[in-house]
């Protein structure tokens, strides 16, 4: 596995990892944990931000990782 593979894994598992604390949050009636989920979520959304912007910076220097998938 490459390291934009892995990099593209990294980044669409942390992306899921938001979506589900978000569900959690909406699913919850508990305020602290409420707050707790929706905190997760957002670390979890900045995370991806920087899994994605090394994504884009590993696709400018290797120009082989821009070929269609």
């Amino acid at each position: 596995m490459t390291t934009i593979n892995k990099l593209e894994q990294a980044l669409a598992g942390s992306e899921g990892l938001a979506s589900q604390l978000k569900t959690f949050a909406l699913d919850t009636d508990d305020k602290q944990a409420k707050q707790m989920f929706n905190q997760l979520a957002t670390t979890m959304e900045n995370t991806a931000q920087s899994i994605k912007s090394r994504v884009d910076y590993v696709k400018s220097e290797e120009p082989q990782y821009n070929l269609p998938q």
